[in-house]
């Protein structure tokens, strides 16, 4: 099974959007082989709280006003670290960039085929690093005592 033509019009609408709004990191998975409840996951960050609001307004308007589509459930408005948007075949995570560190959805969905993004979408890989070194933030410090992998080994 692979995402449908139509959760992939929405991811590449939402990538795009996202990247207008400056978002970095943005990768899309095809997660359709492993999860029942929808085709496809977009994964964005943003330095600040407010930034992550911006991208996920731009989002939300884009996908409703150019393709109908709105959201079944938003979760994380509160503190803005962390904002999902269940769109039921795709599902869109903006996070600020500590947390992206922090919980690191990529390794869960590894194993699973990447989505090929907008051009302006897919440049936006590594520019979360640049801003981290340019505003003097170590983002690796985030990330210590995670576990590595699916034994659960600490790095």
């Amino acid at each position: 099974m692979t995402a449908t033509d139509r959760s992939i019009e929405l991811v590449n609408a939402a990538a795009q959007a996202a990247a207008d709004r400056l978002a970095h990191d943005i990768i899309a998975y095809d997660v359709s082989d492993v999860l029942s409840i929808t085709d496809a996951f977009l994964l964005a960050s943003a330095p600040n709280d407010r930034q992550v609001k911006s991208i996920v307004d731009e989002i939300e308007e884009r996908l409703n006003k150019d393709l109908g589509a709105k959201p079944v459930r938003r979760e994380g408005d509160r503190d803005a670290r962390w904002i999902l948007l269940d769109y039921v075949d795709i599902v869109v995570h903006v996070q600020h960039s500590e947390e992206r560190v922090f919980y690191a959805l990529e390794r869960l969905w590894k194993d699973c085929p990447e989505l090929e993004l907008p051009e302006d979408a897919a440049n936006t890989r590594g520019k979360g690093a640049e801003h981290a070194a340019l505003t003097g933030v170590d983002l690796s410090e985030h990330a210590a005592g995670l576990p590595d992998g699916p034994d659960g080994e600490l790095s």
